[in-house]
């Protein structure tokens, strides 16, 4: 896809990575990496050697962290089955999260498009009241190809009517950020997750504090357009 897309009048399309953008589920992840490494008695890794990967797949992640291929998937297996108990426990919608998207959803239709299984953040997003805010949840098992590749922003879109929109991607890693550019989309990086400033402004020259902020700035965007 070669179009980059614009804002006429019908208004704008905002999509949202959700860990280290929307919400902090650093704990839980920790937890079941740790959990993994101890059933299948592996090297545990440190807790920074896995915060760096997150926004990968599992499988890259545990990969990355040493895990042979042939039992990784035994790995993202016992790691699901430990999210899926204590991720609502273990996760928080960041501080900003709740009034950004209430915002952004007073100007324009919102999605989600996240690495992490959709079925567990349509879990997540329920447990904190938001869901009903998005048309739409890509998520890993949604898609060939996870972030940084298009497909993902792509599938999403398939939910919209595109016409005469502004597109964007907020997300708080360079993955969320290559991810905007292969699909010819706008994006925004987010400080408030897992990349730095340095790393985030080679991949867009936005970056706000959090997501309310980004928020603010697509809605003043978007009012100067109209006057």
């Amino acid at each position: 896809m070669a179009q980059l897309y614009t804002m006429g009048e019908s208004g704008m399309i905002i999509l949202f990575d959700l860990d280290g953008t929307l919400i902090d589920s650093t704990d839980a992840i920790l937890e079941c990496f740790h959990h993994s490494f101890s059933v299948h008695k592996h090297t545990q890794p440190n807790d920074e050697e896995i915060k760096a990967l997150i926004g990968y797949p599992l499988d890259v992640m545990y990969t990355n962290l040493g895990v042979a291929e042939g039992v990784v998937w035994d790995f993202v297996a016992t790691y699901k089955e430990c999210y899926r108990k204590i991720s609502t426990e273990k996760t928080e919608l960041l501080s900003s999260s709740l009034e950004a998207v209430s915002l952004a959803s007073s100007f324009a239709s919102l999605g989600i498009v996240t690495t992490k299984t959709g079925r567990y953040s349509k879990v997540l997003m329920e447990h904190f009241e938001l869901m009903h805010y998005f048309d739409v949840l890509i998520g890993r098992e949604h898609v060939e190809n996870p972030k940084p590749h298009e497909e993902p922003i792509l599938k999403a879109l398939e939910s919209f009517n595109l016409e005469s929109k502004e597109i964007w991607m907020i997300g708080d890693t360079k993955l969320d950020l290559l991810s905007a550019k292969n699909a010819h989309i706008q994006s925004i990086g987010v400080l408030s997750g897992y990349d730095s400033y340095q790393t985030l402004k080679q991949y867009t020259n936005i970056i706000h504090t959090d997501v309310l902020q980004a928020i603010k700035y697509l809605k003043s965007r978007k009012f100067a357009h109209q006057n």
